[in-house]
């Protein structure tokens, strides 16, 4: 029988780099902790029309990317692309906005994307959105928490950030007007997909990738030249907060992100570390998406990151702690007929200190082949319980990493020297 394969583009996240992810996701999480964020969980499968109210209906992401199919009621559904869409609905649903939440979220999202690294049809992505705050204050803390993110991580001198601002709905629209225009009378120079770009979505021909193109746009109208006196209030005190704070960052009057429902602050922080795929968190303002989607008018700004793409800067940047990915700290060993006792022991470990790995060894097998395990499995330390220490209630302390002489102890005594030890630096 032929073999059944995984999707492509949908891959394993196997137990050798598992470790890796869990230490991203609990860095962010406890970072969002700190700044008061709370978590949201919604599903991956909603209705396509939040998608295409949401997004747009002639962004690439609706037109080419999303997996939408028909249930069994005809009803169409979809994939999320993205998580802003779902936890507006969620909360709208709930009656959230009227607590200016302030909310994050973490799961797989899907794109019907030709598969590279760092770019994959089932992705995962670490949300935060917040709801009912207009001014750019907290647009800035969201840029001074991901600031202090790449901090912690190790991060920094492999990201910048990019900013820009994409005025208010009015402001857009004039700016669109001036830019198609410009646009027109050149438009035989433009790239394809420019070109089709310029009847629907003319501002993310801004955002082209064709240098062409890129070349063409030099002297193209400024979208800066275009914002009214409150978007450019709003991003002069973007910017003010973020000189305060010391946030290094550049204005790149050429980023308005690829959804349809930004306006004002948009960002992004990219990295040249990873060859094509370089922006690892984005996001912006989008206070008219809520109303939009059939709620009250509400002012709100996120971002996403890219686990995948952070994992892999992380591991390109050598900002992967040693430690991550070890198996064990205590491993537990016997000799002879003493599978209950060496389960006790490893239970009485992990009662006394809940904080190590202790991995019990389990299926027999000489003393030499389960020293070989304990040595594999990264442990500092084996305990071993034989036939004589187990009918005495003793065990003997073996470091595996370290020139100190194995002894042999009461359990308790053992325990105590392992607290000890596992206090101090290795």
């Amino acid at each position: 029988m032929k073999k059944i394969q995984s999707i492509r583009g949908m891959n394993d996240l196997l137990p050798d780099e598992s470790p890796v992810w869990q230490y991203l996701e609990d860095s962010v999480r406890q970072l969002f902790e700190r700044y008061g964020l709370r978590e949201i969980r919604f599903p991956i499968l909603e209705q396509t029309e939040l998608f295409k109210r949401s997004i747009g209906e002639v962004t690439d992401i609706v037109e080419k990317e999303m997996y939408t199919f028909l249930d069994r009621n005809n009803e169409s559904l979809t994939l999320r692309p993205e998580g802003t869409a779902g936890c507006v609905r969620a909360c709208e649903e709930a009656g959230l906005f009227n607590q200016s939440p302030r909310l994050w979220y973490r799961g797989p999202m899907f794109r019907y994307e030709r598969p590279q690294k760092g770019r994959l049809r089932q992705f995962h992505q670490i949300g935060a959105e917040i709801f009912g705050l207009d001014g750019p204050d907290i647009d800035a803390e969201l840029l001074i928490l991901t600031n202090r993110l790449w901090q912690e991580l190790g991060l920094s001198d492999h990201v910048r950030l990019e900013i820009n601002s994409l005025g208010t709905a009015q402001d857009r629209a004039n700016y669109r007007d001036a830019l198609v225009a410009w646009l027109e009378v050149r438009q035989q120079h433009l790239d394809e997909d420019s070109q089709r770009r310029l009847a629907t979505n003319p501002l993310r021909i801004l955002d082209s990738k064709n240098p062409e193109t890129q070349a063409l746009l030099v002297d193209a109208p400024r979208l800066s030249q275009y914002l009214g006196d409150e978007a450019a209030k709003h991003f002069a005190g973007l910017c003010a907060i973020l000189d305060a704070a010391g946030v290094t960052y550049a204005v790149n009057e050429k980023l308005v992100r690829g959804l349809d429902y930004y306006g004002k602050t948009v960002f992004e922080w990219v990295t040249s570390s990873l060859g094509a795929q370089g922006t690892v968190c984005a996001g912006g303002r989008y206070d008219g998406l809520v109303e939009q989607l059939g709620g009250k008018s509400t002012p709100a700004v996120g971002f996403a990151m890219g686990v995948e793409r952070l994992v892999l800067l992380l591991e390109a940047a050598n900002a992967v702690p040693e430690t991550i990915g070890q198996g064990a700290d205590v491993y537990v060993v016997g000799v002879g007929d003493v599978s209950a006792q060496m389960l006790v022991a490893a239970e009485t470990v992990r009662s006394f200190c809940p904080q190590l790995r202790v991995l019990s060894h389990c299926g027999g097998g000489s003393f030499k082949s389960q020293f070989k395990k304990a040595d594999r499995s990264g442990a500092l330390v084996a305990l071993v319980v034989g036939e004589d220490e187990a009918a005495q209630g003793q065990v003997t302390l073996k470091f595996l990493r370290e020139d100190i002489p194995q002894q042999t102890l009461a359990m308790a005594a053992a325990v105590d020297l392992i607290k000890t030890r596992f206090s101090r630096p290795h």
